[in-house]
């Protein structure tokens, strides 16, 4: 049996709704900022609960015009988790800005009690990475920035619907970036992002920065750049948005029949733990193991066809590309205890049943053969 992966054939098989309204577009014209970019800005901020939603070219851009839209500019410092991928250090890098790391939890979140050590005069925000589907603890982080008056800016690209004492994801901070990277819960055919937020100041400006600060076709207000979200996206988009519930209680139903039989597996198997408080959308399912038997483990998966992946083998803080912030290993210790644990297994609301208890015998079998 197939486990695979990417579950994009499947979700776009029947495509031709979507082209009959991309023939409608070709008739009009109406290719940049156009009518279904602005359907797509309300039904989106109407999903996540926010007053205002921008649509921009990718889910780096919108943290980035995010921060830049909250006044973070180059030498300020911008906290953030040692366990995200590189787009969320490339967005604060690109400003200028210097990421400033702080290790994670148990369900792979930036650490909040560990925050307020990282602190320096030269901070000006936090963003606080919703990672896999998790969502950060954002009561303490809020509380922290208030104290010390910074903006928090949430990477909430991989957790589209999640939320925490009742809150949604992108709802708590100032802002918040979205991607819509094919990968996504809620995908695009390309690259494409969001960014939330209930302020009339932020969303004024992020608007102008995204199109060239552009007051009117005659006025520039700001010096802005080029990240529109493109028509033709959102009409994909709008395609797919009212099946974000559907892809969100999926995505749950099936992490938690991993759940249950991998916690049957507990001398070799490590889960997160899962917390009453939070509803976790599971872009990532991730469990970790002994690290003498991870890339083992992963490779017998693929020879048996379960798509097995590792979200990430190598710290952010530690990659090449990075070494110029000057960390070592050690100084994240849980981020890299779980880089050296943890797998991945499809999680999508596309498979079957059989194919996830097929991933689940594969896991049972290899830790009754070693």
């Amino acid at each position: 049996m197939k486990v695979r992966y990417s579950y994009l054939p499947q979700q776009f098989a029947d495509p031709e709704p979507i082209f009959e309204e991309i023939r409608k577009l070709l008739k009009t014209g109406d290719f940049t900022l156009g009518k279904e970019v602005a359907r797509f800005e309300a039904s989106f901020a109407e999903l996540i609960g926010t007053k205002y939603a921008i649509g921009v070219g990718s889910g780096t851009d919108a943290l980035k015009i995010a921060l830049e839209a909250a006044g973070v500019k180059a030498g300020d410092e911008v906290i953030t988790a040692a366990n995200t991928f590189i787009a969320t250090v490339g967005a604060i890098h690109e400003l200028g800005a210097r990421p400033v790391f702080v290790d994670a939890t148990p369900y792979y979140t930036i650490d909040a009690e560990k925050i307020e050590a990282a602190i320096t005069p030269k901070t000006k925000a936090i963003m606080p990475v919703h990672f896999t589907g998790e969502v950060a603890d954002m009561k303490p982080i809020m509380e922290i920035a208030k104290k010390y008056n910074l903006h928090v800016i949430e990477d909430a690209c991989q957790s589209i619907s999640a939320a925490i004492d009742g809150k949604n994801a992108g709802t708590i901070g100032l802002a918040a970036g979205f991607s819509l990277h094919p990968l996504k819960n809620l995908n695009v055919w390309g690259d494409a992002g969001v960014i939330v937020t209930n302020s009339d100041e932020l969303n004024k400006k992020a608007r102008l920065i995204r199109n060239h600060g552009m007051k009117n076709r005659d006025e520039i207000e700001i010096m802005g750049r080029n990240s529109r979200l493109d028509t033709l996206q959102a009409i994909v988009g709008n395609w797919l948005l009212p099946q974000t519930k559907f892809i969100t209680d999926t995505r749950i139903a099936n992490a938690k029949k991993y759940d249950d039989r991998l916690s049957q597996l507990k001398d070799f198997v490590t889960l997160a733990p899962r917390r009453a408080n939070v509803r976790q959308v599971y872009h990532l399912y991730m469990f970790e193991v002994d690290p003498k038997v991870r890339n083992d483990l992963v490779k017998f998966l693929l020879d048996n066809g379960v798509d097995a992946k590792v979200h990430y083998p190598i710290p952010l803080p530690l990659q090449e590309g990075l070494k110029q912030f000057g960390h070592k290993r050690g100084d994240f210790p849980l981020t890299e205890r779980q880089a050296d644990r943890v797998v991945s297994l499809p999680v999508d609301q596309h498979l079957t049943n059989d194919q996830i208890q097929y991933a689940l015998d594969m896991v049972e079998k290899f830790f009754k053969n070693i």
